[in-house]
């Protein structure tokens, strides 16, 4: 095999490893989603519409843990129950 056609064969590899991780991020997305949705049900936020429901995740993302458990009023020992 030459270089030139290692090459080639190495960038359709690449390509074939690179849609496998496209798929493996895309389930483990799914996957996170279902722990959140299930960690979210139950706390009232399910009421929140999905516009409002992101930009207060966003947020709060940005804030950081410690941060929005602090502007929320909310100490640690409460949050670990």
């Amino acid at each position: 095999m030459t270089r030139k056609t290692g090459a080639i064969a190495a960038l359709k590899k690449l390509e074939t490893d690179r849609e496998k991780l496209n798929q493996r991020q895309r389930e483990l997305e799914t996957k996170a989603a279902t722990e959140l949705g299930r960690v979210l049900l139950g706390t009232g936020v399910e009421s929140f519409g999905a516009k409002h429901l992101k930009q207060i995740g966003l947020a709060l993302g940005k804030m950081g843990e410690e941060q929005a458990l602090e502007q929320l009023g909310i100490s640690n020992h409460l949050a670990t129950k």
